[in-house]
């Protein structure tokens, strides 16, 4: 009988969880409970705490503090068996450059002492669900930077593992690449492989992540599915309106009292350096009421709310600036 951790659904659980680096708290006393089978987010931007995390639930940092446990063992004493059932994608890429591709992923097999009949097929079966089959004569050093990164999950598929932590998957990558590792990561999910992700990319979590937590400065402040956090901290829609910068249009709108006067049109306006949002119930009502205000932008678009503007109300600032 294999232990537990809180409830038989969970593979992961921590409970006040703090990583210290000297002086500097990276992950302030966290809490976080992660399923079988399903995908898991943390979102939030470069020095949110994230990847320190990761590193924890990876049982490769040791927490400085509070309880972790995954597949109900302690990583500080469990590492290794913990890190048998782990696959991990970095987020860098750690790919042996001058190696072909069939042999960046038989190497690694050997590092979990698998028979080589059985690192051949799942090598054969991996590459051909990344889409590398035909290149896996290639070197990596020729691959493009989509290619590589797919090589990369693959790569963590090797030992079959019952959870995958993707730190920032897809970061640089273009969208139609982007796109195909999302494939990838649903196709995974649907085969029962529980999905840690980070990530700073909003569309990425809301199209990935069945449940999220947002981290800023090493703390979650908000925790949820998508929906639930776009609920809970955003309107219905949003209305963006850009000004001409050489016009000082900007600093025209805030010294001039017409911030107090879009106030009056919607629930909340953010005056960011490029552009200002309303926060409104139809914004196509709250449009034509700008313009019959006597404020006309540049542009204007109406949206619906984002989970970059669930951190926006919540950080006072954007997941990317």
């Amino acid at each position: 009988m294999s232990e537990r951790g809180e409830g038989e659904a969970a593979v992961v659980v921590a409970r006040g969880l703090t990583k210290r680096f000297g002086d500097f708290v990276a992950v302030r006393g966290i809490d976080v409970t992660v399923r079988a089978g399903e995908s898991f987010g943390f979102l939030g931007p470069n020095g949110a705490g994230k990847t320190s995390t990761m590193r924890m639930v990876s049982a490769v940092s040791r927490p400085s503090g509070g309880e972790l446990t995954i597949f109900g063992l302690d990583p500080r004493t469990r590492g290794p068996e913990i890190r048998a059932r782990l696959g991990v994608v970095p987020q860098e890429d750690t790919l042996e450059l001058e190696l072909s591709v069939r042999w960046n992923l038989e190497i690694f097999g050997r590092y979990f002492d698998l028979p080589r009949a059985l690192i051949r097929q799942r090598t054969q079966d991996l590459l051909e669900f990344v889409q590398l089959a035909d290149r896996a004569d290639s070197r990596v050093d020729d691959l493009s930077g989509g290619m590589r990164r797919r090589l990369t999950i693959a790569r963590a598929l090797i030992n079959q593992p019952e959870i995958l932590i993707l730190d920032e998957p897809t970061t640089g990558l273009d969208p139609q690449a982007r796109h195909l590792v999302w494939d990838r990561l649903y196709r995974l999910k649907r085969e029962g492989v529980t999905l840690i992700i980070t990530t700073h990319y909003m569309d990425e979590a809301e199209q990935l992540c069945d449940r999220l937590v947002v981290m800023d400065h090493g703390t979650i402040v908000a925790a949820g599915t998508p929906r639930e956090l776009i609920d809970a901290h955003a309107t219905r829609e949003v209305v963006e309106l850009r000004f001409d910068d050489d016009e000082g249009d900007l600093n025209t709108l805030r010294d001039g009292g017409r911030v107090a006067r879009l106030g009056d049109l919607a629930e909340r306006v953010e005056v960011l350096p490029d552009r200002v949002l309303l926060y409104v119930d139809d914004g196509d009502v709250v449009l034509s009421a700008v313009h019959g205000a006597g404020i006309v932008p540049a542009s204007a678009l109406v949206r619906r709310s984002s989970l970059e503007d669930v951190f926006l109300r919540l950080t006072g600032r954007t997941l990317v600036e």
